[in-house]
């Protein structure tokens, strides 16, 4: 039976924390915070549980989830090169809600969909999500909510879109607090994603490929205005995950995202 799990209680936090693991081990799915968006994650290395995460929002596997890590150095495992401007960025932005598209490196075993040998990753700014990325691993999260609905910013929002397709919800009351909502849907809170894959080619550029709760300005006064392609030379992103190649999840999420060659769905988070 599913429930919800209050993360201010420490009772429930211990419980909901421990369930959480125990379902993510056996390939089931578990609702986050985040500090973007609430995110719905899955083990990123046990296939069945990414297909699993992918049905349950009603996503196909061209929309790859991203995936959210509990730190700088899981960067290095999980991607082939990280370009100096990206260290850049994440020393600055991590953690929190900047998505990063990059070169997936390729001994990984592990199938997020249609990813074009790419992976997008977060690190996201909330104490529960990292508890548990640090405990399980890196986990594939996509926005907790159905293809279409908007981002749940709430464990009961997500729960009222994802139901019993999801094991363990834990509560870590509102998302998206601190951060001004962006975008076009009311309340977005959704990670800004930026497709880094081109930096390799000669005179490559970063593509800010959905604009989120970080803004192109605040990237420029790190990278500088010159590494960052033009506005609207790049599709819009949908919401919060991006897609490998995400979140966020949720940021995570979201956490939706981009495939890195063409852009699309997922970060959640």
């Amino acid at each position: 039976m599913t429930a919800i799990y209050d993360c201010s209680v420490d009772s429930q936090l211990l419980a909901g924390m421990r369930l959480a693991r125990g379902a993510i081990g056996r390939g089931e799915l578990v609702v986050i915070p985040t500090d973007t968006v609430y995110g719905v994650a899955a083990d990123a290395f046990a296939p069945a549980a990414v297909a699993r995460l992918l049905e349950a929002k009603g996503r196909e596997r061209t929309s790859p989830p991203p995936v959210l890590i509990p730190g700088i150095p899981t960067l290095d495992a999980l991607a082939s090169d990280v370009p100096e401007p990206v260290r850049r960025l994440v020393a600055e932005f991590w953690p929190g809600g900047l998505t990063v598209i990059l070169h997936a490196q390729p001994s990984l075993r592990w199938d997020l969909g249609e990813t074009r040998g790419t992976v997008a990753l977060r690190m996201p700014a909330n104490p529960i999500a990292l508890e548990l990325l640090s405990e399980t691993g890196p986990l594939a999260v996509s926005s907790a909510n159905r293809s279409g609905e908007p981002s749940a910013g709430t464990a009961a929002e997500a729960e009222a879109m994802l139901g019993d397709a999801v094991t363990v919800y834990l509560d870590g009351g509102p998302a998206g607090i601190g951060y001004d909502p962006i975008g076009e849907r009311a309340g977005d809170t959704s990670s800004t994603i930026v497709d880094a894959t081109g930096l390799a080619a000669d005179g490559g550029v970063l593509r800010i490929v959905r604009a989120g709760v970080i803004s192109r300005e605040r990237i420029a006064a790190v990278v500088g205005d010159e590494l960052l392609a033009q506005a609207g030379t790049a599709p819009d992103a949908e919401e919060p995950e991006p897609a490998t190649s995400d979140a966020a999840t949720t940021d995570t999420a979201d956490e939706p995202a981009p495939a890195a060659s063409d852009e699309a769905d997922a970060a959640a988070s």
